[in-house]
């Protein structure tokens, strides 16, 4: 099985925030939080809605062009 992105989700103090998802997408999220649990050995999957952070956080970190215009 191919390593999947999303690696160990750290707590921190969340901020609120409020999005609408198509359905379809929230699906999708329930599906990776449960391969998320298996490649991190949790016995349990976290809820699609913890996913959401890190994984937009995963995304800034490595698209180079929001990287190079952060630094100018």
């Amino acid at each position: 099985m191919s390593k999947l992105r999303l690696g160990p989700i750290v707590e921190e103090k969340p901020v609120k925030l409020t999005v609408e998802l198509p359905g379809a997408l929230f699906r999708m999220l329930g599906e990776y939080a449960r391969e998320h649990a298996r490649a991190t050995d949790l016995a349990e999957p976290l809820p699609p809605e913890r996913l959401v952070a890190p994984m937009l956080e995963r995304f800034m970190v490595t698209d180079r062009a929001f990287a190079r215009r952060r630094k100018a």
